[in-house]
């Protein structure tokens, strides 16, 4: 893809490869083996890279639109482990 090129967005205002992972959010449960696992075979990306993209969608309200109640249950999910990763730093330098 040239860089001036911008992936094309459906209907949702997502790109397929956005509303991909949405859904698998939705389902990895589903899927045999470890997430991370499946990640790299569904994405050909590693497991952090996904979640980088992941958090980036999330933030976005084109997917908010798309999947409301998944966005919103990553979207917490996210502050807990901010918050609780916030907390045990405080307690190390503490």
């Amino acid at each position: 893809m040239d860089s001036q090129e911008q992936p094309e967005t459906g209907p949702t205002g997502l790109t397929a490869r956005e509303a991909e992972i949405l859904a698998f959010e939705r389902q990895w449960f589903r899927f045999a083996g470890a997430k991370e696992q499946a990640v790299r075979e569904l994405f050909d990306m590693p497991a952090t890279r996904y979640y980088q993209v992941l958090n980036t969608l999330i933030d976005r309200p084109e997917a908010l639109a798309a999947d409301p109640m998944l966005v919103k249950r990553l979207r917490r999910m996210r502050q807990t482990r901010r918050r609780s990763g916030s907390a045990r730093s405080l307690d190390a330098h503490g």
